[in-house]
């Protein structure tokens, strides 16, 4: 018995590890099946990625990948709006992974996030926008130049000093 529960306990660290593992390669550009996989407006239209962004083409972005269900999402939500207070010259864009629309919406309002730009990943967490950037955790946060370049491919806290420096750098 204390061994079985030493191996699940030891097989669900190694899981947690794997999860969080940084992707080998960080791309710079999306693809163009990336870029047609379809989110979801919270008034239920359907657009593509690459409409989302090419509304911003002009603009640096933030994609800020997240769930309602998430503990490590909820944890950093004050985080959040105080990175949107301190770089104004940002866009954040808010991509869900909720299990429901209903839920997103709920999530949106209870995390006071009702104003910002939202959108929710029907498709669920397998789709071809995420498979293409390795998603295996969320938060996740993605920064989009103005020429529509990655210029930060997996960042995981809304605190991270390179995050941080790049947001600064942008904002200048």
């Amino acid at each position: 018995m204390k061994y079985s529960i030493f191996f699940l306990l030891s097989l669900c660290i190694g899981m947690c590890a794997l999860a969080q593992k940084v992707p080998e390669t960080s791309k710079t550009d999306f693809t163009k099946e990336a870029l047609s996989q379809y989110v979801y407006t919270p008034s239920g239209d359907s657009v593509t990625m690459g409409s989302v962004l090419q509304k911003h083409r002009n603009d640096v972005v933030v994609l800020d990948l997240w769930a309602g269900w998430c503990k490590d999402c909820i944890a950093v939500m004050e985080q959040n709006r105080a990175l949107v207070k301190r770089f104004p010259k940002v866009k954040f864009i808010y991509l869900s992974f909720d299990r429901s629309d209903s839920a997103w919406k709920a999530s949106m309002a209870k995390h006071q996030l009702s104003d910002k730009e939202n959108y929710w990943f029907k498709a669920g967490w397998k789709n071809k926008f995420t498979n293409y950037i390795d998603l295996n955790w969320i938060p996740r946060y993605m920064v989009i130049d103005k020429k529509s370049k990655i210029k930060a491919y997996y960042i995981v806290h809304p605190e991270d000093p390179k995050f941080l420096e790049l947001l600064g750098n942008f904002s200048k």
